[in-house]
């Protein structure tokens, strides 16, 4: 079983055919992408800096390194850094000041550490118990006045700046996580189009040289949406119709590749392998169908459209007519290794499964994001 030469093509080229994007576009809009992100964070910063010159805060630099830490390239990664800096800085504030009213240094300061770090620790926001543990440092040794009042100038500052650089993050330029994950998304079901090509070239053939390199993109594709997703949920918009969807996609490709990878263990060393020849057509139908079927589904996530069915895959009929071939031919394994009727048996389970994935993913997605249904081959 081996795919067609024109099958095969479709995964270099994807990218451009598929989803309607121009050679060297990613590139193009990584760079534009970059001086946005880089003119966002000089103004959020030097807002920052005029409004604490406005309204007199001595130390209202604190506002504008606040909005150059909290300000990322997505809004809803900058509302997470935003609420860690900003629980970061009440609790250490909290703790920083009520420490210096007992013990002396550097006894209070040391407990104030301890305790912020655990409380930190114990509501869940590690994260934010570095920047509690640098509130606290900042309120009871920096000699500026009395505790009180550097603990309400860093709670202020810090404020400004968070709220500066969710303005500037929301309002200019926006980059919404969400959409960013949605062609993340493609791209991976894209690549695990190529895994599978990979893995089935090894299959009664040598095996692909490209399969180690395509797995390592792989994992840094689905490392890249993990962030992504969890920034988009983080934004206050976008509906959970699409955070739902954009969630069930994104446990369908790790599912996917958790299947394909069984795949790969299931088809190794079975280059010399004649029983699952005795299968064919219906082996190579599959696999054919299952190959077209991921730069189907990522041109689906590209345009968020999933209810309109894929003409000529039938995955489910493809199902059936393997396991009559599968019936057909089980009463001749008598005359092949038992090995080989195992890898081909283990085979046959995995591309089914691969298939029933791959056509879940479309459908449970449309219903999720409230398409209207249609018959779903």
């Amino acid at each position: 079983m081996r795919l067609t030469k024109a099958n095969r093509s479709w995964s270099q080229q994807q990218l451009v055919t598929r989803l309607g994007m121009e050679p060297g576009s990613g590139a193009v809009w990584d760079r534009q992408r970059l001086l946005i992100h880089a003119a966002k964070t000089a103004l959020a910063a030097g807002l920052c800096w005029w409004l604490a010159q406005r309204f007199h805060l001595p130390e209202g630099y604190w506002g504008a390194i606040s909005a150059i830490i909290v300000l990322q390239s997505n809004v809803g990664s900058t509302v997470s850094a935003s609420r860690d800096r900003i629980l970061g800085t009440l609790i250490g504030a909290i703790l920083g000041f009520a420490c210096t009213l007992f013990g002396t240094l550097p006894w209070n300061y040391i407990l104030a550490i301890l305790a912020a770090v655990i409380v930190c620790g114990l509501l869940g926001l590690r994260e934010s118990s570095r920047l509690a543990a640098v509130t606290i440092t900042i309120v009871m040794l920096v000699k500026a006045g009395s505790h009180w009042s550097v603990a309400l100038d860093r709670v202020v500052d810090v404020f400004l700046g968070i709220l500066v650089a969710l303005a500037v993050s929301a309002l200019i330029f926006p980059d919404r996580a969400r959409l960013r994950l949605r062609d993340g998304l493609a791209q991976e079901f894209l690549l695990l189009g190529a895994f599978f090509e990979a893995i089935l070239q090894g299959f009664r053939s040598e095996p692909a040289t490209n399969l180690t390199a395509v797995r390592e993109d792989m994992f840094s594709i689905m490392r890249a949406n993990n962030r992504l997703m969890e920034a988009a949920r983080n934004e206050p918009s976008g509906g959970l119709g699409m955070r739902e969807g954009l969630s069930l996609l994104s446990q369908f490709g790790r599912d996917l590749f958790d299947a394909l990878t069984a795949l790969e263990f299931a088809v190794k060393d079975s280059n010399h392998d004649d029983f699952a020849q005795q299968l064919e057509p219906a082996l190579g139908q599959l696999a054919t169908d299952i190959h077209a079927g991921f730069p189907y589904v990522a041109t689906c996530i590209h345009n968020w459209r999933f209810h309109v069915p894929p003409a000529g895959l039938y995955l489910e009929d493809d199902i059936v007519r393997l396991e009559e071939r599968m019936a057909e031919v089980r009463h001749t394994g008598r005359n092949f290794p038992q090995a080989e009727i195992l890898r081909a048996y283990a085979a046959q389970l995995h591309l089914k499964q691969i298939a029933q994935l791959l056509r879940s993913s479309r459908i449970e997605t449309s219903h999720a994001i409230g398409e209207t249904s249609e018959s779903q081959p």
